[in-house]
């Protein structure tokens, strides 16, 4: 049997807990409606400002990514297939490029996480494949988050095939990636910590068949997924804000941990994007249909301040007091 004040600390724990359990998500997308509305898209070519217009960077908040014969997202819902669609350098633009879409009148501060499922799809027989799928927080909307331009924001970034160097990269207000070695990196601080042929990756990511569904729409995707990658499989993506900390897990993996001490960053939003690190767009003639990252079920839940749970213990008090004693 439990003392009285062992009952006490698993009362107020289990208070606490229930404290945290209850709190509602900061914000949801899980774009099963069309809420293209709801979002503000921005593109690095200054020209294309619409994110259908079928030239540059395109976004798609409401696509069905069943017909590009992907399943449904691991936290769906009644197995649902809509999320954001999002496609840099779209072929025949041939532009080194990016876009970015941000939650409209959206404003997260203090310590908070961002989770959501992504899925990289390339061309496993094709070409113009290797892009940049990302996500970030620290901006105010009204530029594009993207290398090549002016990044002032903190962002996480994966290829989808390995393609290129490094293959994650985070970038900390400032649109230079921080390098293997600065100990941003869960890998190490060593050359070769962001290339998707580390064993820190190659042991969690990658080395799956192209999945058979997608197989049976376009005979041209074969094969295996390289190891190490985030291609053609769902991920839980998480970014997590801890005082000046912003971190980057994927699948529970912990990938890098940044410090944003001293920087000045653009705003407090969140975002997602896509972006091609080469300038010439795919000839593949199913470039358009295979070459993409997808975003689904993005949820945003504040996280308490261990003050905030001291002072739910300490009101729980009083009443294991009364409960005591009426026992006596």
């Amino acid at each position: 049997m439990l003392s009285k004040r062992k009952s006490a600390v698993v009362v107020c724990t289990l208070l606490a807990s229930a404290g945290i359990a209850s709190a509602a998500p900061l914000y949801t997308e899980n774009f099963d409606v069309n809420n293209s509305a709801n979002w503000t898209f921005r593109s690095s070519i200054a020209t294309d400002t619409s994110p259908n217009n079928n030239v540059g960077n395109e976004a798609n908040f409401f696509f069905d990514y069943s017909t590009a014969g992907i399943p449904s997202a691991p936290n769906s819902i009644g197995g649902t297939t809509r999320g954001l669609k999002m496609e840099a350098n779209i072929p025949g633009t041939g532009v080194f490029s990016g876009l970015s879409v941000f939650p409209n009148g959206q404003s997260f501060s203090g310590d908070f996480t961002v989770e959501f499922d992504a899925w990289q799809n390339y061309t496993t027989n094709g070409n113009g494949s290797t892009q940049m799928t990302n996500s970030g927080w620290g901006a105010s909307g009204t530029t594009t988050q993207f290398a090549g331009g002016a990044i002032n924001s903190v962002q996480f970034a994966a290829s989808s095939d390995g393609g290129t160097n490094p293959d994650y990269r985070a970038y900390v207000g400032t649109s230079t990636v921080s390098s293997d070695t600065s100990g941003v990196y869960a890998a190490g601080n060593t050359a070769g910590v962001t290339n998707n042929t580390h064993s820190y990756y190659t042991t969690s990511f990658g080395g799956q068949p192209v999945p058979p569904s997608q197989t049976a729409l376009y005979a041209q995707q074969t094969g295996t997924v390289p190891a190490g990658t985030q291609g053609l499989a769902w991920h839980r993506w998480l970014v997590e804000k801890s005082g000046n900390t912003v971190s980057w897990t994927i699948d529970g993996k912990r990938i890098a941990t940044t410090d944003i001490t001293g920087k000045t960053l653009g705003g407090t939003n969140i975002y997602f994007g896509q972006a091609d690190i080469n300038s010439g767009s795919s000839t593949d003639a199913n470039g358009r249909a295979l070459i993409f990252g997808l975003v689904d079920n993005v949820v945003v839940n504040q996280v308490p301040e261990p003050g905030a749970l001291s002072l739910i213990a300490v009101a729980a008090l009083p009443l294991m007091r009364r409960r005591r004693s009426k026992k006596i």
